[in-house]
């Protein structure tokens, strides 16, 4: 579903940037720290990396790219 929102300059701007580091668009930028910002306020617990770590692990399993430890 898309919805139109008004997001500040600043934001767009601070977005824009950090978007074109990780190779990502505005929206989907915006869409990751919304998912971290979440994260971290259901877990206030989790450090910045471990919550990244998490996303990683999630998309690395639904990319199947997950190999089972064996133990021994």
């Amino acid at each position: 579903m898309t919805t139109t929102i008004k997001l500040s300059d600043d934001l767009i701007n601070s977005a824009r940037r950090f978007a074109a580091i990780y190779s990502r668009s505005t929206p989907k930028q915006i869409e990751y720290w919304s998912r971290i910002g979440k994260m971290a306020e259901e877990n206030p617990d989790l450090s910045y990396s471990l919550i990244k770590d998490i996303l990683l692990s999630r998309a690395e399993q639904e990319d199947k790219e997950v190999i089972a430890y064996e133990f021994g």
